[in-house]
Parts: structure tokens; sequence; C-alpha cells
């Protein structure tokens, strides 16, 4: 799920390389951190957030396969 949110990011922005996705596993749950260049956090989190909703329903599908729960949170 960690290389998932990260592919999805770096497509998304201008800078690459400052992409930075960490997993963080509390309880039953997954946490993925998504950290991006200041510049690039509004196309990660898109018009109202739009984005950012569909990352999260892509890493709720793919979480479900393995019986987890997963929560994305975007961190500047």
């Amino acid at each position: 799920m960690k290389e998932l949110v990260g592919f999805i990011a770096t497509s998304l922005v201008d800078q690459a390389d400052a992409v930075v996705v960490d997993e963080v596993e509390q309880d039953d749950v997954i946490v993925i951190e998504l950290r991006v260049a200041k510049e690039d956090l509004g196309k990660v989190i898109g018009k109202q957030g739009r984005t950012a909703r569909a990352i999260r329903s892509l890493l709720t599908a793919a979480a479900g396969k393995v019986n987890k729960r997963a929560r994305l949170e975007i961190l500047e």
C-alpha cells in the first residue's frame, strides 16, 4: 500500500524526489503518511479535496483485499 500511494503521488507532483511515504501500524489500522513539497500540496489534495478522496478510496480498496484498514494522512 505504501508503494501504491507513492506511485500515485509521484505521478501527480512536479517534484517527485520530494515525495516521502511512511507506513505506521496503529492497532489494526495501517496509517500511510504522505509528505510532498509545499508547492505540490495542492496537486495532491485537488479541488475541494477530490484527488485526496480518490487516493483514499483506492487505498481503502487495496487494504480491503488483505483484510486490513488503512488511513491516509497528508502532512505538510
